[in-house]
């Protein structure tokens, strides 16, 4: 048996930051209410020529050098985004050009904040089948594009930015377990209508969902591990909201400390939310090998998902 194993991180974030206060001056908000509410502090916005390819390439490339792996070892990408380059061709596919990669089999995946969990789950089936050995999982998103600066409802939650990792076939797991739903029922209370271009949300009938289906993939993906939450070290979630993060925590009887948390820095940027994250709490060597973590989101459509995985 084959297992896939996260062999290195990458990430990139937009060089121009939004603030809080920026935002005070441009809808009828606060940057204290922002930050009671949501927990974010700033965000970034890639500039008018960066596509969400080009995030996703400087994110692939730093993952690609932590894992030591060049574009001959790729056999395999996956991109996670709501926000691609154009119709098609693909993400993944304009990536692969942009690699130097050719020849393995290059998607997207649309499955909005849990996009990332999405994408990792099937390269993590890929490996056990032995149809890849070195898998490019990449969530990257340009949120800024479908985001209406005067509704005070979305504009607030949203930034840009990609996070990747390498997933090496392995005889030991480092994904030990994957869930992951999706309920279309819900669609009216999450979503970029057609005639619109842009995010609408009903805000609070998202959260209470949310934090419902959370605290269920929690425990759902653990007993698909027989693995014991006291024995988790990381909680690695989708950057949403402060106060889901906080339940999801408590949950678990985690103490904050043992949680991941970015969104006071990177607002919500959707599929690339988790393995920004990741990065993060990788290179600042707070999850170091050997570490178990689990990463979890919930995101439009509704799709909801949980990934348990050892470093």
């Amino acid at each position: 048996m084959r297992y896939g194993k996260i062999a290195g991180t990458g990430s990139y974030l937009p060089e121009k930051i939004l603030h809080n206060l920026d935002l005070e001056k441009m809808v009828d908000t606060t940057d204290a209410w922002i930050q009671e509410r949501t927990g974010i502090v700033q965000r970034h916005i890639a500039a008018p020529t960066q596509t969400c390819s080009d995030l996703a390439e400087i994110a692939a490339r730093r993952a690609m050098s932590a894992a030591h792996v060049t574009a001959k070892d790729i056999d395999l990408i996956i991109v996670a985004t709501t926000t691609p380059d154009q119709v098609f061709p693909s993400v993944a596919c304009l990536l692969q050009q942009q690699l130097g990669i050719y020849g393995c089999p290059a998607f997207d995946v649309q499955a909005v904040c849990t996009g990332f969990i999405y994408a990792l789950t099937i390269a993590d089936q890929f490996i056990h089948t032995g149809a890849a050995s070195c898998a490019l999982v990449i969530g990257s998103e340009v949120l800024s594009r479908i985001t209406d600066w005067k509704d005070r409802n979305t504009c607030v939650l949203f930034g840009d930015g990609a996070g990747a990792v390498v997933l090496r076939s392995a005889s030991a797991p480092g994904i030990m377990a994957t869930k992951i739903h999706a309920d279309g029922s819900y669609k009216e209370l999450l979503e970029v209508p057609a005639n619109l271009g842009f995010m609408t949300m009903k805000g609070n009938e998202v959260f209470k969902f949310a934090v419902r289906t959370l605290e269920r993939i929690v425990e759902e993906t653990l007993t698909v591990a027989a693995f014991e939450k006291y024995a988790l070290n990381w909680l690695v979630p989708h950057q949403a909201n402060i106060r889901i993060i906080q339940a999801t925590a408590r949950k678990l009887n985690l103490p904050m400390e043992q949680v991941i948390v970015t969104i006071d820095k990177h607002g919500n940027t959707s599929a690339a939310s988790i393995p920004l994250a990741l990065d993060v709490a990788i290179r600042d060597g707070r999850i170091r090998h050997g570490d178990t973590f689990l990463m979890e989101a919930f995101g439009g459509g509704f799709t909801w998902g949980g990934i348990l995985a050892t470093f």
